[in-house]
């Protein structure tokens, strides 16, 4: 029984499963566990008063025993390009950052809804070049604190661009194959009929090249996308910029193995995240380099303009090398996008999340 110092049952971390046990333990049919989940993940709801298909009695039950408090939105910035970052407080007193990144139409209307979530406080990868590294790691998120961003980001979306989210990037702070259990748990939050209901391939979940982790998506079929952090396609460069890439058993042999497994068990493909670092990885040879690692399997490479952050030694390359490096590519037959700045005038662009004020 629930003792007035027995901690709240936080229903947001509970799956369909679990939350359909929860209610059958507090004397409900089976079915009020998917109603639950429904008013959580489907409609957003985060007051036990608004659940109105459930008894007043079993309400009155959860409000005793159980919260669905999710991280709290404290500033809320918008950039000129009409990108949205907002800083919440977790339960544990510690910040992380999402943003909400829009695609619209010439008329206002939103072709695509994008949101980048955190899934850790910080980050342990420690990549030179990135403002959550000079963090440290702080600690792993919730399956609940994970999705809620998304859920807070598509109200942001309704009420600021009259659109619901289209797509979801784990690209914010922290390294989410370190919290596996918990991002994948918060996918199925996102992508169950019953929840937000998002299609897996509208997900992208991004790592630094965690070759063993990468392994064991393979071997579980995962439907949602997955892009590698790559940044340089030579071992002692990469090396230099990415201390991942310093072990034999994450370096790029392990990491070619780790991809071919993934693509052979999904049939997906991969997509390399290439930052381009003026002087440093945007040669001639860099690029040619690059295309024989878009040999291992199927795959694609995005070229992202670097946000140079202050205290840090990265500069953007400059237009014209970036042509030629494209150039280079496509004449060797790899398909390449390029991702420009979103929010740079808010530090809200890949590689500028970090908390200042975070709890020690």
């Amino acid at each position: 029984m629930q003792t007035p110092e027995s901690p709240l049952v936080s229903l947001l971390d509970l799956s369909l499963a679990e939350l359909e046990a929860f209610a059958q333990a507090h004397g409900q049919p089976r079915f009020r566990g998917r109603q639950l989940f429904r008013w959580l993940w489907k409609r957003g709801v985060r007051s036990f008063d608004e659940m109105t298909d459930l008894p007043q009695s079993f309400r009155n039950t959860l409000a005793q025993v159980a919260t669905v408090k999710g991280p709290e939105v404290g500033r809320l910035q918008q950039a000129t390009d009409g990108t949205l970052k907002a800083l919440l407080t977790l339960g544990s007193g510690r910040q992380v950052e999402t943003v909400l990144i829009p695609d619209l139409a010439a008329d206002g209307t939103p072709n695509r809804l994008t949101v980048c979530v955190s899934s850790q406080v910080g980050c342990a990868m420690a990549c030179s070049f990135c403002a959550t590294g000079t963090m440290g790691f702080r600690q792993n998120l919730t399956s609940g604190e994970i999705a809620d961003q998304v859920v807070q980001m598509n109200g942001l979306a309704a009420e600021r661009f009259g659109g619901r989210v289209t797509n979801v990037v784990f690209m914010g702070m922290g390294e989410p194959l370190l919290n596996l259990p918990a991002v994948l748990q918060a996918i199925t939050f996102l992508t169950s009929q019953d929840g937000l209901g998002l299609s897996a391939r509208r997900i992208t979940v991004s790592t630094v090249g965690l070759a063993r982790r990468i392994r064991e998506l393979g071997d579980a079929q995962v439907k949602f996308k997955l892009a590698v952090s790559l940044h340089a396609p030579f071992d002692e460069k990469r090396s230099s910029i990415m201390p991942v890439n310093r072990s034999e058993a994450t370096s790029l042999p392990a990491l070619k193995e780790a991809i071919q497994h993934f693509t052979r068990q999904t049939k997906g493909m991969v997509t390399y995240e290439y930052c381009m670092f003026r002087g440093f990885n945007d040669s001639e040879e860099d690029a040619r380099a690059l295309a024989d690692v878009v040999r291992w399997a199927p795959s694609k490479v995005n070229l992202i303009m670097y946000n140079a952050v202050p205290g840090l030694p990265f500069q953007p390359t400059d237009e014209a090398q970036l042509n030629r490096f494209i150039r280079i590519l496509v004449g060797r037959g790899v398909t390449v996008t390029v991702r420009r700045s979103r929010g740079q005038d808010i530090d809200a662009a890949c590689g500028q999340l970090a908390v200042r004020e975070a709890a020690a």
